[in-house]
């Protein structure tokens, strides 16, 4: 199992805190330092069933200052910015062999 996560989020370490205790032998790595490609954001979102404009974190400052309540972007144009800015992708991402699962997740239920 694979954990895209970032050091320093709460939700992050929870859910990894969770999974160690599990004994879930598990892939880390903090895709701030680590950034994800596009073709690996768009594996992910297939995986996961989603929609770019699905898994976007509204509460990340980018998401103002690039007026997304405002503008209609494209999925195509919601995946380069989350590829510039990876704040604006909700975390964390935990990848199971054909699944991808984004955001707040109990480990149990994976």
């Amino acid at each position: 199992m694979k954990i895209l996560h970032k050091d320093s989020c709460i939700t992050c370490k929870k859910t990894i805190s969770q999974l160690d205790r599990m004994k879930v032998d598990l892939q880390k790595r903090d895709f701030f330092k680590e950034p994800l490609s596009e073709s690996e954001l768009k594996k992910i979102l297939k995986l996961a069933g989603k929609k770019p404009s699905e898994i976007i974190r509204k509460r990340d400052k980018m998401f103002k200052e690039l007026n997304f309540e405002q503008k209609n972007y494209s999925e195509s144009q919601i995946i380069k910015f989350m590829i510039k800015y990876p704040g604006l992708i909700q975390r964390p991402i935990i990848i199971t062999k054909n699944k991808a699962h984004i955001g707040k997740v109990d480990p149990k239920k994976i």
